[in-house]
């Protein structure tokens, strides 16, 4: 089918040219804003996971309970990212922005005040409303540089920031956590948040491809709906033994239903958040598909298999928390850092689609490597991770992104990245949902045999290998390759 790429926007190819934005700014300036933001939109990620058991100390609860706000700040962050990019193409994409970042520094100021779990739960939902930065980022970038290779170095150095900023976020948010206590980390990202409105006001520019056109809030609430339910069911899923197995079933009804009525709202509005036409397109369900099986493959192997091996005293190393992460984590995240920028450079020379498929044949062949050897070795586990820190965090990670900027059509430039950052959150919690039951089931608490964890990665490398075999059907941005 064919394919319309994203408008690159007025002045483009002066800036190009003069490196300068079509509002006379600088292009590295407005860059640096960009970067500014998306990383204090990954504060809120990373930061936090090394400090859930000393809020759960400080505050006087459980682990399960605190864990539960990492939950909703993520599930909020996906709904929130399926409408508020279509928005900015409507009312600006720097006032969408700086209000994102001003509700981020609200929701970190609430967190930080907390003193029971409720106002914890409240600040992290506050905070959820971020979700979308990265992909908004993205297009006010795209609507300012039109030289594919300068936009590609661009994206992949702030897509980068999704993989955690070089490993140095955690090791952070541990150390504030234990000097400090918990609420120093959520000063720490109310700062950044102020810093990077300051920077996005300053260098920013407005752009609003879609300016005029009426917001379809009719569409927004089936679909927002619709993958709530479907993210509640699969988070419900993910109890496995204490999961309430109604609430799962029910979930998914409800998902269906409500986007069965999204399907037939867009097809008689006016002015559709998503035109069905749109939807029938490779460009479309094609990356998002890829999108989502990438997810679903190779999150739950580096991020849940891989550190419960490590901290397994029986079947696995034995290992304590904080230097489960630092061994794994920090070096995935440091390597996802580095060729980030590399591989968007790369993208429009040699392809995003074939960039693409070469990060995906590297998780495959690392997620394989895990399952046979480093389940045994924990040197071979640890390169195996890196690897995948290459080929995931810095390749097909950076290329997933980008695709769904470019490849959105001109007429509605918001809607694909929205969507496709819903795919990456439906991803991470099918993942979490199904390759964790093969470790529980086969290696189960007290057992010696790593037959499970070797499941469960060989089951995400499977999956993988169709992401891989789907992304072939991904048209080519015509616009964005040199």
């Amino acid at each position: 089918m064919s394919n319309v790429t994203a408008s690159t926007g007025p002045g483009a190819s002066t800036s190009a040219r003069t490196g300068r934005t079509s509002g006379g700014k600088s292009l590295a300036a407005l860059t640096a804003a960009l970067l500014a933001a998306c990383v204090a939109f990954q504060l809120n990620a990373s930061m936090l996971s090394p400090v859930l058991v000393t809020i759960a100390h400080e505050l006087k609860t459980d682990d399960a309970s605190v864990g539960l706000s990492q939950t909703m700040f993520f599930t909020l962050a996906a709904l929130f990212s399926l409408f508020l990019p279509r928005l900015s193409d409507i009312v600006g994409r720097k006032r969408i922005l700086i209000g994102m970042l001003m509700v981020m520094m609200l929701g970190s100021i609430v967190a930080a005040l907390a003193v029971n779990l409720p106002m914890l739960y409240v600040g992290r939902a506050i905070q959820g409303v971020s979700g979308p930065v990265v992909p908004v980022c993205l297009l006010m970038l795209r609507a300012e540089i039109s030289d594919p290779k300068k936009y590609g170095a661009a994206m992949g150095l702030l897509t980068a920031v999704n993989g955690g900023i070089a490993g140095i976020d955690a090791i952070a948010g541990g150390w504030l956590a234990t000097t400090l206590g918990f609420r120093s980390v959520f000063w720490v990202i109310a700062v950044v948040s102020v810093v990077a409105v300051a920077l996005v006001l300053w260098w920013g520019v407005e752009s609003k491809p879609s300016a005029g056109t009426r917001m379809d809030w009719w569409g927004v609430i089936p679909l927002v709906v619709s993958i709530g339910a479907l993210l509640m069911a699969l988070n419900e899923a993910g109890k496995l033994a204490a999961a309430n197995w109604a609430l799962v079933i029910g979930g998914i009804v409800l998902s269906l239903v409500a986007f069965v009525v999204f399907w037939f709202v867009e097809k008689r509005i006016r002015e559709p958040l998503v035109p069905p036409k749109y939807l029938r397109q490779r460009s479309t369900w094609a990356l998002l598909v890829t999108t989502l099986l990438t997810m679903t493959g190779v999150f739950a192997v580096v991020n849940g298999l891989v550190t419960s091996l490590a901290q397994n005293g029986d079947a696995g190393f034995g290992m304590q928390a904080d230097l489960a992460s630092l061994a794994f984590l920090t070096p995935y995240a440091i390597v996802g850092w580095i060729v980030g920028p590399f591989a968007g450079r790369l993208a429009p020379t040699l392809g995003y689609r074939t960039v693409l498929r070469v990060g995906l044949v590297g998780s495959i062949v690392a997620t394989l490597i895990m399952a046979f050897v480093g389940v045994h070795s924990l040197p071979v586990l640890i390169i195996a991770t890196v690897l995948i820190g290459v080929c995931y965090a810095g390749i097909a990670n950076i290329m997933l992104n980008g695709l769904g900027i470019v490849l959105s059509p001109a007429d509605n430039p918001g809607f694909l990245p929205g969507l496709n950052a819903g795919a990456f959150n439906l991803g991470a919690g099918l993942s979490f949902a199904l390759l964790p039951v093969l470790q529980v089931v086969l290696s189960p608490a007290g057992s010696t045999s790593t037959v499970g964890y070797s499941a469960g990665m060989l089951v995400g490398a499977a999956i993988t290998v169709v992401a891989l075999a789907v992304s072939f059907l991904i048209p080519k941005p015509a616009t964005a390759e040199a």
